[in-house]
C-alpha cells in the first residue's frame, strides 16, 4: 500500500505544477502589458539591474584595462622608433662634431708658425705602437713627401716638441716620442737661459740635466730646444721640481712634456731643417751639436 500512496502523491504534484504553468501561459497572453508575465518581468529587471550595474561597473576597468595594454604595446613601439631616430642623429650630430674639430685641427696646422718660418709637412698619426710600453706614432706622411730620418716632429695645434722620425716609408713614417728611453733633447732654460739636457723615462716624468750652470731652475720654468739637434726654441716641457746645482754634481731635476702626448692627432714634421744647419753659428765658429737618439 505504501508505494502506491507515494506514486499517488507524485501524480498530483506533477499535475498541479502543469495546471498553474498553463495559468501563468494563459493570464501572460491575455493580460497584455498588464500580465503577470510582465509583472515577473519587470521584477526580474528590478532585482537584476543592480547585478547589471554592478558587472558592468566591474567589466569596463578590465575592458579599459586591456585596451590601455594595446595602446601601450603601440606606444612601445612608437618609442622604440623615436629612439632609433634620436640616436641616429646624435650620431650624426657626433660625426659633424668630429669633423668640424678635424677641420679645425686643420687650420691650426696650417696657421701654426713653425720656429724660423722653417718648411714643414703636416700629417696625421693613424696607429700607436703596438704596446703602451712602445713610445712611438705612425703618421701618414714619407719619404714621397720629403720626409726623412731625423726630422723633428712637432704638435699642430701647440707647436710643442713631440719627438724624432726614426724610420721612414714611402706614404708613411714613424715618430719616437721624446719620453722614449733612448731620446734625449738639448733643452735652454727662458728664465735663465741655462742649457741642459733632458732624457725620456717612459711613464715617468722626463729627467733634466745640467751642468755648469750659475742659477737654478724653478718649478714651472718654460724649456726650449737649443738648436743643437733640433731647430731652437721649440718648447719641450716644464720644469716639475725646483732645484740648484751641486759643487761637482751638476743640477738634476723632472720635466713633464709641455703636450699631451697622449692625444696627438695632427702633428707637423720640419722638413727644411737639419742638425748640419747648426754645426756653425752666427760667427762662424763650429758648434758641436748634442746626440739625440740612435736611429738605425
Amino acid at each position: 500500500m505504501q508505494p502506491f500512496r507515494r506514486f499517488d502523491r507524485a501524480t498530483y504534484l506533477l499535475i498541479g505544477l502543469l495546471v498553474v504553468s498553463f495559468a501563468l501561459t494563459t493570464l501572460d497572453v491575455r493580460g497584455e502589458q498588464s500580465g503577470l508575465g510582465e509583472v515577473l518581468r519587470s521584477g526580474a529587471q528590478t532585482v537584476f539591474s543592480p547585478l547589471q550595474k554592478a558587472a558592468t561597473a566591474v567589466t569596463r576597468p578590465v575592458v579599459g584595462f586591456i585596451d590601455a595594454i594595446s595602446n601601450f604595446a603601440g606606444l612601445r613601439e612608437e618609442n622604440e622608433r623615436l629612439r632609433q631616430q634620436l640616436a641616429d642623429l646624435q650620431a650624426g650630430v657626433q660625426e659633424v662634431e668630429e669633423l668640424r674639430l678635424e677641420v679645425e685641427l686643420l687650420q691650426q696646422a696650417a696657421g701654426l708658425d713653425v720656429p724660423g718660418d722653417l718648411a714643414a709637412v703636416t700629417a696625421r698619426i693613424f696607429a700607436n705602437g703596438v704596446t703602451d710600453f712602445d713610445r712611438v706614432r705612425f703618421i701618414s706622411r714619407g719619404s714621397d713627401d720629403g720626409l726623412a730620418k731625423g726630422q723633428a716632429v712637432i704638435d699642430a695645434r701647440t707647436g710643442g716638441l713631440v719627438g724624432i722620425v726614426d724610420q721612414v716609408a714611402d706614404d708613411s713614417a714613424r715618430v719616437r716620442l721624446i719620453t722614449d728611453t733612448r731620446v734625449g733633447v738639448g733643452v735652454r732654460n727662458l728664465t735663465s737661459s741655462e742649457t741642459g739636457w733632458v732624457e725620456g723615462r717612459g711613464s715617468d716624468p722626463m729627467q733634466l740635466e745640467m751642468f755648469s750652470v750659475a742659477e737654478p731652475v724653478t718649478e714651472g720654468d718654460l724649456l726650449v730646444t737649443n738648436g743643437s739637434r733640433y731647430p731652437p726654441d721649440i718648447p719641450v716641457g716644464v720644469v716639475l721640481v725646483s732645484a740648484e746645482a751641486e759643487a761637482g754634481f751638476g743640477l738634476f731635476s723632472t720635466v713633464r712634456p709641455i703636450i699631451d702626448l697622449g692625444r696627438l692627432d695632427y702633428v707637423k714634421v720640419i722638413v727644411g731643417w737639419s742638425p748640419l744647419d747648426a754645426a756653425l753659428d752666427n760667427d762662424g765658429d763650429e758648434v758641436v751639436p748634442n746626440p739625440s737618439v740612435d736611429l738605425e
